[in-house]
């Protein structure tokens, strides 16, 4: 089994990369689905945030009102961090368990938006990031997801510089390209995985290529 972290910014396209990933073999675990699970209604997780937050942070239905709770924890690194002392300890346990039902000879790609933030790296045997211009991330995040661009800019600085995330990249995938590029890129990138799956060892960082 390879185990690939794959990260980018908000607004980089990464989503995009994993759909593409998962068109050729992979099996991907995605943290911020696995994220919204564990604080579905009803769940441990859910109580958590709202014996922290309050229960303002519900929607009319019971469930959590993410976007609400993003205006806040976004705006205040104090309780983000308290939001990701609750939430990151059950996607872990779950991203773990979904892993050790994978093949023995999969390419596991686990989709981590604070790879970098959290110093992650050494978790994965490969890590590559989907890299766009801040720019870029911006527009995408106001013309296409409707935020406005104080909280699009809140939410890009809560999260690792370009240049934090570039630096544990073991493979770079530039986004700031036409789709059928990046395809074709994507493509490149799931032969090299599938190399380094034949020829390395289980919890090795491979040699880096950029």
């Amino acid at each position: 089994m390879l185990k690939v972290g794959l990260t980018g910014g908000i607004g980089a396209g990464k989503s995009e990369v994993s759909r593409l990933l998962v068109e050729h073999g992979a099996v991907l675990i995605d943290a911020d689905r696995i994220a919204r699970e564990v604080v579905a209604p009803g769940t441990p997780g859910l109580a958590a945030v709202t014996e922290a937050f309050g229960p303002e942070v519900l929607a009319a239905d019971g469930s959590l009102d993410r976007p609400g709770l993003g205006s806040i924890v976004f705006a205040d690194p104090a309780r983000l961090a308290v939001l990701n002392s609750i939430v990151h300890p059950l996607v872990g346990a779950r991203s773990r368990e979904l892993e050790s039902a994978a093949a023995d000879d999969a390419v596991v790609v686990h989709d981590v938006p604070l790879l970098a933030e959290n110093g992650l790296a050494q978790l994965y045997d490969v890590v590559v990031v989907v890299d766009t211009a801040p720019e870029t991330q911006l527009d995408r995040l106001t013309r296409l997801r409707g935020m406005t661009e104080e909280d699009a800019r809140a939410r890009m600085a809560a999260q690792a510089t370009r240049e934090k995330r570039l630096e544990i990249a073991d493979i770079v995938i530039d986004n700031d390209v036409p789709l059928d590029a990046l395809r074709q890129r994507v493509g490149e990138v799931w032969a090299d995985l599938q190399r380094r799956a034949r020829s390395s060892g289980p919890g090795e960082r491979n040699a880096s290529t950029k």
